[in-house]
């Protein structure tokens, strides 16, 4: 029997960021008290099967979380899509390849991709970027090209963020992780509402107040594949993090690619852009 689940991402509206409260109530069709229509979230399927589908609503229509949702939170912060909470096993992606791009199950071969083991943080996206296949990166990253899907975001925060919310982060560094050659950054970000929101402001300030993150994290993602039998994965830049600012120009140039396909001046390929 297919099941669904509609719960509401509480204090956004398309018209406008009110993002004081991005969590996804779990409450089966649950209003949002705002003048405007809210988002609301549909679960079709078992959890952690590749028939597995999270849909994204206005009302009654299917909106796209990569397209409809802005980049911009505000206040100098960006909205991150959070597609697998922290401390969990299921690998799921927002699904670019798909009508209205849901979260779904990674799959290989028909069955669903697990990790290994836990990831320790928070994991998902940025709407409206783009890390272009057609793009040659530069010496830092060895020529890498893009590896076609939105910028990835670890938000390295105490709390655990519920898949399909949508929350303000600041962002605070990148890795340039590359990833069976193509270039896969990996955005370090706060959660709005952290205890230390307003203390960790750049890269350097994260290991004082959560001490071992950034070598935490780069070394998960380096060797996370290799039970697989893949090979593990590199970083360019001399396998620094980047700072806040030069992490915003990754991030602006990544949403001008993603504008660029959207305006049809990039080939899309099979990638769903409405």
């Amino acid at each position: 029997m297919m099941l669904a689940l509609t719960t509401t991402v509480s204090g956004y509206t398309m018209q406008g960021l009110r993002m004081g409260s991005m969590r996804v109530s779990r409450a089966a069709m649950t209003k949002l008290v705002s003048p405007h229509m809210g988002i609301t979230t549909e679960e079709k399927g078992e959890f952690g099967t590749t028939e597995f589908t999270m849909d994204f609503k206005e009302g009654d229509a299917v909106i796209s979380p990569w397209h409809d949702i802005p980049l911009e939170a505000g206040d100098g912060l960006y909205n991150m899509l959070t597609e697998i909470p922290k401390m969990t096993f299921k690998k799921m992606e927002v699904a670019t390849k798909v009508p209205g791009n849901p979260i779904m199950q990674d799959e290989k071969k028909g069955k669903a991709r697990l990790y290994h083991g836990p990831i320790f943080w928070n994991y998902g996206c940025l709407p409206q970027t783009w890390e272009d296949p057609g793009v040659k990166g530069d010496a830092d990253v060895g020529g890498a090209f893009g590896d076609d899907d939105p910028v990835d975001v670890v938000e390295i925060g105490e709390g655990s963020l519920e898949m399909g919310s949508v929350t303000p982060i600041k962002a605070l560094g990148c890795l340039s992780m590359i990833d069976d050659g193509e270039l896969d950054w990996k955005v370090l970000a706060i959660a709005k509402g952290d205890k230390h929101f307003d203390d960790i402001n750049d890269v350097d300030d994260i290991d004082k107040f959560y001490p071992g993150t950034v070598s935490g994290v780069r070394e998960w993602f380096r060797w996370y594949k290799t039970p697989d039998g893949k090979p593990v994965n590199g970083f360019g830049h001399g396998e620094k993090a980047l700072d806040a600012a030069k992490t915003k120009e990754v991030i602006e140039e990544t949403n001008g690619f993603y504008k660029k396909l959207m305006a049809g001046e990039t080939e899309a390929g099979k990638l769903w852009i409405k």
